[in-house]
Order: C-alpha cells, then sequence, then structure tokens
C-alpha cells in the first residue's frame, strides 16, 4: 500500500483511538449519580475524578508527546490504550473515594493524554496537502464520542450498576484501542530518518532549532496561551449550559437536547473549518473563529427559550470544535517534524489548563450570583483575549527553498 493511500488509514485510526479515549473519560459523567448513590460519596467528589482528568491531561501531553518523539507513537499510544483500559477497571472495584479520584483521575486522564498529542503530532507529518482537512477529521473522531461511547455508557447504566458499566467500558476499550494502535506509524520522513538514510531535516520543517529554543519560543508561547484562553471561553458553557437551561425553565430532556446540538454541530465545525484552512491558511481561520467564539458565546445571554438556545449552541459548537484542531496544524508548519509531539503536547497543555477552569468558575460564579448569565459574559471577555493573543503570532521565518517540493504522502 502506497505511503498516499495509509495517510488515510492513519487518520481513520486517530479518529477511532480519540473517539474511545475520550469516550471512555467522559462516560462519568453519565454514571456520576449512579456512582454517588451506591457509594454515598458526594456527587461533587465524584465529579473531581473528572477535574483531577483534566490535570492528569495538562501535565501528561507534553510528556507523553515527547516521549512518542523519542520512541514512536505506535508505542505510546498502545501504552496508553493499556493503562486506560486497566485504570478504568481498576476505578469500578474501588471502595475508596480519594482512591476512586486517584485512579480515574490520573489512570484514564493521563492515558487519554497519551492518545492525542501524539496522534496529531502523527497525521500532521503524514500530510503536506489537506493537513488542515485530516487533522480536523481527527479531531472529528474525538468529536463524535458523545454519541458512541456516552450513549454506550447510558445503555449499560441503565441495566447495570455503574461497576459493571465500568467494566465494560474497559472492555470495550482495550478490544477497541489495543488492536487499532497497531496501525499507527510514524510519518515515512520520519521513518528515513530513524533509519539512518537521511541526515536532512524532514520535509517542510520550517527552521532548525533545539527542543528548549522551541519551547521558549514566542510563538510556542502564543500557542499555548491562545490555547487556554480558548479552551477557558467554551469549557464553562459546554459543563453548565444544561444547568442554565433548566434555571430559564427548560424542561430536562430538551435541555440535554440542547448539549446534544452543539456536539453535533461541532462535526460539521471540525469539517468546514479543516477545508477553510487548508484554503485560506491555519493561521487567519484561527484568528477569525477566535473572534466569532468569543462574540458567540453572547448568543446564551440573549437566549430566552428552547429556539434561542438551539440557535446558540449551533453557532457555539460549530465554531470552538471547528476552531480546535488548528492549533495543531500552526504547529507543523511552524516547528520541526522530529518534535512535533512535544510542541502540540504542550499546546494542549494550555487548553487542558483551560478546560479545567470551566466547572470551578462556572460554580462560583452562579453561588456567588445566582445567575449563570455572567459565566458568558466573563466567556466572552476571554475569548476576546484569546483572540488579541492569536493576533500577535508571526510565523518563523521560511528558509530558501533547495529541493524539489516533497510529494503529499510525505
Amino acid at each position: 500500500m502506497t505511503n498516499t493511500a495509509y495517510r488515510w488509514i492513519i487518520v481513520a485510526a486517530g479518529g477511532l483511538l480519540g473517539c474511545v479515549a475520550m469516550g471512555s473519560m467522559f462516560s462519568l459523567p453519565v454514571m456520576l449519580l449512579a456512582v454517588s448513590r451506591d457509594t454515598h460519596w458526594s456527587v461533587t467528589g465524584v465529579s473531581t475524578a473528572m477535574t483531577v482528568g483534566f490535570l492528569a491531561m495538562a501535565v501528561g501531553g507534553i510528556g507523553w508527546g515527547s516521549l512518542s518523539d523519542r520512541i514512536g507513537p505506535r508505542r505510546v499510544v498502545l501504552i496508553g490504550a493499556v493503562v486506560l483500559a486497566a485504570s478504568l477497571a481498576a476505578a469500578s472495584r474501588m471502595t475508596s473515594l480519594l482512591a476512586f479520584q486517584l485512579i480515574f483521575g490520573l489512570g484514564v486522564g493521563g492515558a487519554a493524554s497519551a492518545i492525542f498529542a501524539p496522534m496529531m503530532a502523527t497525521v500532521t507529518g503524514w500530510f503536506d496537502t489537506h493537513r488542515s482537512l485530516a487533522v480536523s477529521l481527527v479531531s472529528a473522531g474525538m468529536g463524535i464520542a458523545p454519541m458512541t461511547m456516552s450513549p454506550l455508557a447510558a445503555w449499560l447504566i441503565t441495566h447495570n450498576d455503574w461497576r459493571t458499566t465500568m467494566g465494560v467500558v474497559a472492555a470495550v476499550a482495550a478490544g477497541v484501542m489495543i488492536p487499532t494502535a497497531f496501525l499507527v506509524r510514524r510519518p515515512p520522513a520520519l521513518e528515513v530518518a530513524e533509519a539512518g538514510e537521511a541526515a536532512m531535516p524532514a520535509p517542510g520543517d520550517a527552521v532548525a532549532m533545539t527542543s528548549g529554543q522551541a519551547l521558549r519560543s514566542p510563538q510556542f508561547l502564543i500557542l499555548l496561551a491562545t490555547n487556554f484562553f480558548c479552551c477557558a471561553t467554551h469549557s464553562g458553557p459546554i459543563i453548565h449550559t444544561v444547568s442554565y437551561a433548566l434555571t430559564c425553565g427548560i424542561p430536562m430532556v430538551a435541555a440535554v437536547s440542547i448539549y446534544s446540538l452543539e456536539g453535533f454541530a461541532g462535526l460539521f465545525g471540525r469539517l468546514g473549518f479543516g477545508v477553510l484552512g487548508d484554503r485560506f491558511g491555519a493561521k487567519r481561520v484561527l484568528v477569525a473563529g477566535l473572534l466569532v467564539q468569543a462574540l458567540g458565546a453572547l448568543g446564551y445571554v440573549a437566549a430566552a427559550n428552547l429556539a434561542g438556545f438551539y440557535a446558540a449552541a449551533a453557532l457555539f459548537g460549530f465554531i470552538y470544535s471547528g476552531i480546535m484542531p488548528l492549533y495543531a496544524v500552526i504547529a507543523r508548519e511552524n516547528f520541526p517534524l522530529r518534535m512535533m509531539g512535544m510542541v502540540i503536547g504542550g499546546i494542549s497543555m494550555g487548553g487542558s489548563l483551560g478546560m479545567a477552569t470551566g466547572p470551578v468558575v462556572g460554580g462560583m460564579i452562579y453561588d456567588a450570583s445566582g445567575t449563570y448569565r455572567w459565566l458568558y459574559v466573563g466567556s466572552c471577555l476571554m475569548g476576546l483575549g484569546a483572540f488579541a493573543i492569536a493576533a500577535m503570532f508571526r510565523p518563523f521565518p521560511k528558509p530558501a527553498e533547495t529541493s524539489a517540493p516533497q510529494g503529499a504522502a510525505a
């Protein structure tokens, strides 16, 4: 099979791995009340496992990414798949809240981060053309987790106790992710370099630099900060929109459908922004998307009925889901392929920390003011901050071309 054909298998593998990994982690909210009622642990205590998971993803992203640069993405993804499944199985047997928080949070969250950065980095290395679309398709795979793994967990929890449900999710994760991990390969340019057949940098590498220089560069720091503010913008709305709709008199079933519509719109956003990124440039599309995301958060403030919530959710979900894959594309355009796992892992660390702010800050705002409206105003301000920071990004100067352009499969 040619490299040109196999690169789409890499995309499919990345999408499937991301879907199962993120779906397994986000199965906990589906089981939240069942876990609390069975164990008599507080809802806050059980929810804390998710916060620990986000923090583990933040810390683990750059570590797993760096490791994938050294030993290859297949081994890292395989380790992540095994650890994720084992952590889910172990968490399902815990009788201590602290042990549950640590095993689920550190194990599942940390293992999930072994999938995201290595796979994003791998996909960017397989594509010179259609790169934004390819990365967006991998991200879309992760995005369908609420429509695949979450319904599975919901069906299981209606017929079984939470321990059995989590055990089955662990078995599904192992059965799907471990075989799929063997499909993952290094980008061809890195395979050649690893074999000692080429001393030149990988095709498309913008500049020669060390890891330290990359992590200290303004380009990396701006992308990290942008991703933090970007994710802080949509974290609160993602977590609290259902609760906000309930306080506005929307029935529970309809309120949950708002969240579902947001996720469904996100699938089209990932594909749409992928096409736009390839046509107009990832940085330009990212900056424009960040501005629209910031203003879109205010749509929830204006929503007065279910139709208004649907409109706000469709726009917001389309935008925030669409812009997220573009960070990996911009990273590939500016940093050497050989350190792509580390760079994307570092950038995703900022995003995970931003995501961790939403649950806590949203709750604090509601407790202090008795309304969620100020959460969305704050989200808009955070979004404007992301837009301003991203606008300052300047690519590294491109070196003079010394050879003919490489083929699309490189």
